[in-house]
């Protein structure tokens, strides 16, 4: 029995016209399989409730969890990833594409020296300044863009934020996004989501189907559905293929903690 049709999003890339899309930064959410299903297709298994609009992955080894959430507030924190150590959270307007630049880290071996994430910035074109409490922060050429390491001015524990910041005009500002990491997040992680917000590539998003179309520039047409399709699935060849060579390289005598351990996130899953 096939199922009945009926008009949705996640029918694309075949539901729309799209449009090649720049900055990406400001270019909104974009579809959120572009991280999901490629952690998917590198071994992730999903434990969400069906009946319940949220997604719920872990790891095979359960050392990593990721929860998308949507919410009334497209500004409040849709996505959360963490681990037994680190955590970290996006906006739902963050771009899934730039997400995605801290996601997919998690499917390859985590190399043996952890890259700096400033040269990444300023090479983009960011300026980069250091405080002498050792706060660091880049702001992008737009002026509404930043990315920060900084402690509050009660603490010492410092955390990493980047966040595009829209003026009011009131001397205030509304957010469009805001990434969140605290500063036990792995550097190669973070450099990963250094290396995607600052991809000058454009992507594909229908037309104005963007939070501020003012802020972007739109061409006619990018890539479509048969083209977008392939693109995926090769994205998901490529997951698959990255997730079996970490796991051959991994060490033999790293053992996973016990399944039960994913059922404090959603015991109703269990079975599925």
């Amino acid at each position: 029995m096939t199922r009945p049709y009926t008009a949705s999003k996640a029918d694309d890339p075949w539901s729309r016209i799209w449009f090649d899309t720049t900055p990406r930064h400001l270019a909104g959410p974009g579809d959120p399989r572009h991280v999901t299903q490629a952690l998917r297709a590198g071994g992730w298994e999903n434990y969400g409730d069906p009946d319940f609009p949220h997604v719920v992955l872990a790891s095979p080894d359960y050392r990593h969890t990721l929860v998308l959430e949507p919410t009334a507030d497209t500004y409040g924190s849709w996505w959360r990833v963490s681990s037994e150590r680190w955590y970290a959270s996006f906006g739902g307007n963050t771009p899934a594409e730039i997400i995605a630049g801290f996601t997919d880290p998690l499917l390859q071996t985590t190399p043996k020296v952890e890259p700096d994430i400033w040269p990444t910035l300023q090479a983009a074109g960011w300026t980069y300044e250091r405080d002498e409490r050792g706060n660091e922060r880049a702001r992008h050429p737009d002026g509404i863009t930043t990315m920060e390491r900084s402690a509050t001015l009660t603490s010492d524990y410092f955390s990493w934020k980047a966040e595009v910041a829209l003026p009011t005009g009131l001397g205030g500002h509304n957010r469009l996004w805001h990434a969140y990491f605290d500063d036990r997040t792995p550097r190669h992680l973070l450099a990963g989501f250094a290396t995607a917000l600052v991809d000058p590539a454009p992507v594909s998003r229908g037309h104005y189907d963007v939070p501020h179309s003012h802020l972007v520039t739109q061409l006619e047409r990018g890539a479509q559905g048969e083209q977008l399709a392939a693109a995926h699935e090769a994205r998901l060849k490529a997951s698959r293929s990255t997730a079996r060579k970490a796991h051959r390289s991994a060490a033999p005598t790293a053992r996973p903690p016990s399944a039960p351990a994913i059922e404090s996130i959603t015991p109703a899953a269990r079975g599925r």
